[in-house]
């Protein structure tokens, strides 16, 4: 027989172990899993292991909003981050809840029962079933079991070893050798200047370049609060200044564009130095119609200014035995090539989803309020930002599902399903961003919509007001009870026919 909980969550990353931590405080009455694919928890921050790995927010926002950061670093390594999650699951003795090696091949959803039934393949290659009330997808939106590698015209005649960010090899020296690094974005970034200690040289090798902006890894302001006030307060403190802070540079980025290029731009030349070719750093678009990238401490700039790495701003026409030809006839020699060209997106672990025995097609559904979908019952999916820190939205969705979990149980229902009803509602695009990795999955992404509570917003306030204080019965969400909705799915079915 199939093991049946109140809830099922997919993924013991940071949004999982987040969204456990939440529920057990909000719904303890709730029976709960986490089924993770992976043999540990951490999610991103367990499989990584390139050097350099970081957060590229700041910890105090990145944090959850009910265990605060105490480290120094502000921008934290990666081990530092999984030591963070690890320790919240045990704190809080979520760690005995988590399935590992159980990775969710398909989850069926019945009206009838109010039930979900998931295909759990387990690391033997047994597969089990196991059943719940509600699901909570917190397995992001990257597909962590192949990144994304353009293809290269005369690849297999590159004499070095060519490497993926996403599979680093664990004992790889590249003392005293030539590193190429295909990528602008916050991978390349932080490599960079992470290499520079044992590579020969390290060339940052872009077609576009990417905005960057310096940020400090350390805050002096929160060590010196910490002396006087509780741990608790002075992140809540630096929580509420540092998400300010982003979210006025990303308003003031779309309001005011030319002059947040001149503002980013400016910082950046005062770094690299006079004599330094502003081209490398000078994109084509707006801030922030692609994110932008943190240089902790300027460490990048630090390591151009010393000669230990360079950048090239080019096409690649091929590569060749000792390195890269570029389109400008240059040859990039190079002994290793790292090629941190980007993720690819995918929801959900490419699970399979079905509702009443109809398979789902993502795309042909809208986002409710950022967390669940257009006629998809009980069912949530955590959905950081992609202008502030993943965990700000992560725990405002956590505590809204918790809120319906408790609505439920109050008017007797077991069902919530978000209704498009209103023949009004113009799809848009999910994600208002310009990258690649956006732009390569958008035919596959369910969209956006033009209005409230479709439209996501991508912003903390608006979502804190909706997602803890609004409506939860909005005319839009629908509550029943398993019986009349068997009842409903039923002449559905008829009518369609």
């Amino acid at each position: 027989m199939s093991e049946h909980f109140d809830v099922l969550i997919v993924g013991a990353g940071l949004s999982g172990i987040g969204a456990a931590r939440h529920l057990q405080n909000h719904c303890p009455d709730k029976t709960y899993a986490i089924l993770e694919g992976r043999d540990t928890l951490g999610g991103t921050w367990d499989l990584f292991r390139y050097p350099g790995i970081r957060s590229d927010s700041d910890m105090y926002t990145l944090g959850y909003n009910f265990k605060p950061w105490t480290e120094k670093q502000v921008i934290a390594d990666g081990h530092r981050i999984r030591n963070y999650i690890a320790e919240t699951a045990r704190e809080n003795q979520i760690d005995r809840h988590i399935r590992f090696g159980s990775k969710v091949v398909k989850a069926s959803w019945s009206s009838e029962t109010a039930t979900w039934t998931l295909d759990v393949q387990k690391t033997s290659g047994e597969t089990v079933q196991m059943r719940c009330h509600w699901l909570m997808m917190c397995s992001g939106y990257y597909n962590y079991e192949e990144g994304f590698t353009p293809e290269f015209k005369g690849r297999e005649t590159f004499k070095g070893q060519i490497i993926h960010p996403q599979f680093w090899p664990e004992k790889l020296d590249y003392s005293g050798k030539r590193v190429v690094v295909i990528g602008s974005g916050a991978t390349a970034i932080t490599l960079i200047p992470s290499m520079t200690d044992k590579a020969g040289h390290v060339t940052m090798l872009q077609r576009t370049p990417s905005y960057v902006i310096s940020v400090p890894q350390f805050d002096p302001m929160v060590r010196f609060l910490l002396k006087f006030l509780p741990a608790m307060t002075v992140y809540n403190i630096s929580r509420a200044r540092n998400n300010f802070i982003t979210q006025s540079i990303f308003k003031l980025s779309r309001r005011y564009p030319n002059f947040m290029r001149k503002l980013l731009l400016k910082q950046v030349k005062a770094q690299v130095g006079p004599n330094f070719d502003m081209k490398h750093f000078t994109p084509p678009y707006n801030p922030w119609d692609q994110r932008l990238c943190a240089v902790p401490n300027g460490d990048l700039f630090k390591a151009l200014r010393k000669g230990k790495a360079s950048v090239v701003t080019d096409h690649i026409d091929r590569f060749v035995e000792n390195g890269i030809l570029l389109k400008s006839g240059q040859v990039l020699e190079a002994d290793i090539i790292v090629t941190a060209t980007g993720l690819n997106l995918r929801l959900f672990g490419g699970m399979n989803i079905s509702v009443d025995g109809r398979d789902i097609e993502m795309n042909q559904h809208i986002s409710y309020k950022g967390l669940m979908f257009s006629d998809i019952p009980n069912f949530s999916n955590t959905l950081g930002y992609t202008n502030a820190s993943w965990t700000l939205k992560a725990d405002l969705i956590a505590e809204y599902v918790c809120r319906l979990l408790k609505h439920m149980d109050k008017t007797g229902t077991r069902i919530a399903v978000p209704e498009r009803k209103d023949p009004n509602v113009r799809p848009a695009p999910l994600l208002d961003m310009t990258s690649g990795y956006v732009a390569r999955a958008e035919a596959h992404l369910p969209k956006g919509a033009d209005r409230a509570p479709w439209k996501l917003y991508q912003n903390y306030a608006l979502d804190m007001d909706q997602l803890r204080n609004g409506q939860l019965e909005d005319g839009v969400m629908a509550f029943r009870k398993p019986s009349a909705a068997g009842q409903q799915a039923g002449r559905s079915s008829r009518l369609a026919a």
